[in-house]
Parts: C-alpha cells; sequence; structure tokens
C-alpha cells in the first residue's frame, strides 16, 4: 500500500520547502494557529478537559516550541515540554485545516521526536482527546508506536482524554 499523495505532489512548479525550526509563539501568524488549536480544543472537548496551552503558557522555560512553515507560511506547530531529563511531552499539536493530511503533522511528530532523542530522552508522552475528532490525531501517533499509558505528570483519568507514550533510544 502506497503512501497518500501529498499536496506538493499535485503543485506544478518546483517543490515547496519546508522547514521546522524554533519559534516565538506570539508572533502574529503563529497567534492565529494557536488560537485555532485552542477553538478546536474547545469544540471538541469539556472546559475541564481542555489540555491545549495559552500563548502564555507556551512561552515556558520548559517547553520549546516549533513551527512549519512550507514557502514561508505557516501551516503546522508543536511543542516539546521536559517533564524531567529522560521524559519529555508533546504539547500543541496542530495543523492548519487546509494543510491537514499533506504530511506536515508526521514531519513535525519525527522532528520533535529526533530533538527528543537528541536531549537524551528515554520516553515522550502526550494527552489528546478521546473524541472522535482526534483519530486522525491519535492514528498518527499510533503510527510512530505510541500506545496508550494512564494519565502521566499531573493529568487525570477522564472519559475525554487519552494519555499516549513511547519509548525511545537516545
Amino acid at each position: 500500500m502506497g503512501h497518500p499523495i501529498g499536496w506538493w505532489q499535485l503543485r506544478k512548479g518546483p517543490m515547496p520547502v519546508l522547514e521546522i525550526a524554533v519559534t516565538d509563539p506570539r508572533r502574529p501568524e503563529i497567534v492565529q494557529l494557536v488560537r485555532a488549536h485552542l477553538d478546536f480544543a474547545n469544540l471538541h472537548s469539556p472546559p475541564e478537559d481542555v489540555h491545549a496551552l495559552d500563548l502564555e503558557a507556551l512561552v515556558s522555560d520548559d517547553i520549546t516550541f516549533y513551527s512549519a512553515t512550507v514557502d514561508g507560511e505557516v501551516r503546522a506547530m508543536g511543542a516539546l515540554r521536559e517533564l524531567d531529563e529522560s521524559h519529555g511531552e508533546l504539547k500543541s499539536m496542530h495543523t492548519a485545516a487546509a494543510a491537514r493530511g499533506t504530511g506536515l503533522g508526521r514531519a513535525m511528530v519525527e522532528h520533535l521526536l529526533s530533538v527528543a532523542r537528541d536531549r537524551g530522552y528515554r520516553r515522550v508522552s502526550l494527552e489528546t482527546g478521546s473524541m472522535d475528532a482526534f483519530v486522525p490525531s491519535r492514528n498518527l501517533y499510533k503510527s510512530f508506536g505510541f500506545e496508550e499509558c494512564p494519565p502521566f505528570a499531573g493529568y487525570v483519568e477522564s472519559s475525554y482524554s487519552v494519555c499516549m507514550t513511547l519509548e525511545i533510544s537516545p
């Protein structure tokens, strides 16, 4: 079975340039994507089960925020939070609606896992929603080998939440 056709394979002209880099989430073009992420989380989860971070929370010493740009336009974001010297957490994973299904989410997860390995983490975990709207996200994480796990780092058991983890080697 082949991979889905990415948007770049449908475009005529030169191959687009994808760049994933550490970014200040307060940049105006990032603020829009953070708002879209929060809106999505609030639309599909009860308030007490929305664990998406707002702008101020994303500007924290334990979080490294990344954006993915395609030809200079922000299309996706993700963050890596250090829980301790051997455990990281994926946070604020979001792809702009128009860019979903193009492989940008996969590229971001690959990048964040690479950073986690470089930092010497032995485990990377995440929390996501249990509702149907989050199925594509859970499937993406499962494709990397993430497995469901008990709540970690202050999360609590909830029917609206799924925690996942992946053991990695530095």
